[in-house]
């Protein structure tokens, strides 16, 4: 990952309202979520969410699809995990075991991917 993706990636994220909806994407995994449930779980004006939502996605942090009329928002944890790995890429400083604890909880937190844990 670039610095300049990395900027883009945190600067949507460093909205509170974004920041829940993708929280909500997280966890509602590779299913999504569709926008109008994303607008309730957050109490907020769909169009409100929306715009939110698009800012996520032109930071590549979520993906959409169509279905039907409505459009489904899921988080794309590869991405995520790409700026995770670049806000930690130097944070050992030659002591791996300093790295290790977060290693630990990005394992645990992959989303329940069997794959990502190995």
């Amino acid at each position: 990952m670039e610095s300049s993706d990395a900027v883009v990636a945190l600067s949507a994220l460093a909205h509170p309202g974004r920041l829940s909806a993708f929280r909500h994407l997280v966890r509602a995994g590779r299913d999504g979520m569709f926008a109008g449930d994303v607008a309730r779980a957050l109490q907020a004006p769909a169009n409100t969410t929306s715009t939110h939502l698009a800012v996520l996605a032109q930071a590549g942090l979520v993906q959409s699809r169509r279905e039907g009329r409505h459009i489904v928002y899921a988080a794309d944890t590869e991405r995520m995990a790409e700026l995770l790995a670049y806000l930690a890429a130097d944070c050992c400083q030659g002591a791996p075991e300093v790295c290790a604890p977060l290693s630990d909880v990005l394992r645990t937190a992959a989303c329940g991917r069997p794959e990502a844990r190995a």
